[in-house]
């Protein structure tokens, strides 16, 4: 089974050794977003709210480059440098997602490249 990379201009570009997502088959395995916005690659200025947009934006941008949508997370990882910002991460993601959502973990860490205040990444399954 072959890999596919998956690029778009529509969510910032890998700063990095990595690539937006791969695909294996059905499976697409997305590199984690923070609030960059793709045209500047600069953090989305605002309020939590508009950071957490803006992360499921970059989310989506990948997902539908690759065939699918946002409805197709099967595993969402959120990590968080302030666990106190969980709950509304919850209001807005159910602007985004719709039943049955995707199986999810939140993490509290450190730090976030760029010293962005969340982060997320995806496992999507794709219909065959």
């Amino acid at each position: 089974m072959g890999r596919e990379i998956i690029q778009t201009d529509k969510a910032p570009k890998a700063i990095g050794t990595y690539s937006q997502a791969v695909k294996v088959g059905t499976t697409v395995y997305l590199s984690g977003q923070i609030p960059l916005i793709p045209e500047t690659m600069e953090l989305v200025e605002g309020d939590m709210e508009a950071q957490i947009r803006r992360v499921f934006d970059n989310l989506l941008a990948v997902a539908e480059a690759a065939g699918g949508s946002l409805q197709d997370i099967a595993k969402l990882n959120i990590f968080l440098t302030d666990l106190g910002h969980f709950a509304l991460v919850n209001q807005v993601m159910a602007d985004y997602f719709q039943q049955p959502y995707p199986a999810r973990a939140a993490i509290g860490v450190a730090s976030l490249p760029k010293a962005a205040a969340l982060e997320m990444d995806a496992i999507l399954e794709l219909d065959g």
